[in-house]
């Protein structure tokens, strides 16, 4: 398994664990392993070990990718264990072409799992708030999936958050998503997504400043905004090129993976920014992130600050 998501990698990896083994039978037939830490002939053996008062074992390999000699397990290929389970998880995307993944794909299932397309992720959030046992407004689905991104596991684990912050209230609502993050509702990093796109540089500066002073870590909640305004103007910038294809705006805001509630706002932001605005503010918070991890000396106040200036005021 490999791929940008990993949701559905720890997915299926739980689903394996509760379907393949009883309870009682994983203390002698369950290994978990890290490739950064185990050595490639041991995890070998570990696959090739008979289960244990049981009919199966199941060994799954995290980091496979990361472990030291791990082409020996080309052989597992041509001599599997037929009472053993491999589950393997790569961090980063394997040279398929190449041994042992060749062979092992040869010999088994390789899967990839992508990141999900900003149009696939709303109805993702609202069938994992399903899951959770609330609905979530639009509005909310539409806050969650900027405030967290694109990343399953992370609005999974945000919307754990949500269940508990929304007690036994069956229905999440846009002003829960604010307050479970700690802001306000005159202060919070969608306020200050609506007053970019309203090209009010002070208004912007105001707000920045409240959401660094009321958060418990300055460089988390910058490196938020600056991930909440690329997104926006990602947006921004998809929408300049479904206009120039003459695309409905019912099919604009499935695309750019918006609901139709918000495109008007949207599309009023893009009138404010012609393309070289657009690339202005692209390359700006590029060099805004970098900054923040790790490559300028300045305060995250300072990058942030000299951001909205290059942003609003050109």
């Amino acid at each position: 398994m490999y791929g940008e998501e990993r949701y559905f990698i720890d997915s299926l990896q739980e689903l394996l664990l509760s379907k393949a083994l009883a309870p009682h039978e994983k203390d002698f037939n369950l290994d978990v392993l890290y490739g950064s830490e185990v050595d490639a002939q041991a995890a070998l053996s570990a696959c090739r070990a008979f289960p244990m008062m049981a009919t199966r074992r199941v060994v799954v390999i995290r980091d496979f990718d990361k472990m030291k000699d791990n082409g020996v397990f080309k052989l597992l290929s041509d001599q599997h264990n037929p009472a053993c389970v491999v589950f393997l998880v790569c961090s980063g995307k394997p040279n398929l072409s190449r041994h042992p993944y060749r062979a092992l794909k040869e010999g088994g299932i390789a899967m990839e799992f992508k990141a999900l397309y900003p149009n696939q992720l709303a109805p993702w959030i609202e069938q994992l708030a399903k899951e959770k046992g609330f609905a979530i407004e639009p509005k909310a689905v539409h806050m969650l999936s900027d405030y967290v991104g694109p990343s399953l596991s992370a609005v999974s684990a945000e919307l754990g958050k949500l269940s508990a912050f929304v007690g036994e209230r069956e229905v999440l609502r846009a002003e829960d998503v604010v307050q479970a993050s700690g802001q306000t509702r005159e202060f919070n990093v969608f306020e200050l997504q609506r007053v970019v796109g309203e090209k009010r540089l002070d208004e912007a500066m105001r707000i920045m400043e409240r959401l660094l002073q009321q958060s418990s870590s300055s460089s988390a909640e910058a490196n938020r905004i600056v991930s909440v305004l690329t997104s926006f103007f990602i947006k921004l910038w998809q929408l300049t090129g479904l206009q120039g294809q003459r695309v409905p705006e019912n099919k604009m805001a499935s695309a750019i993976g918006v609901s139709p509630y918000f495109l008007k706002e949207y599309l009023a932001s893009l009138r404010r920014y012609d393309k070289r605005a657009l690339d202005n503010a692209l390359s700006s918070l590029l060099a805004a992130d970098y900054e923040l991890k790790g490559g300028s000396q300045r305060s995250n106040r300072l990058i942030l600050d000299l951001l909205f200036r290059r942003i609003l005021a050109s």
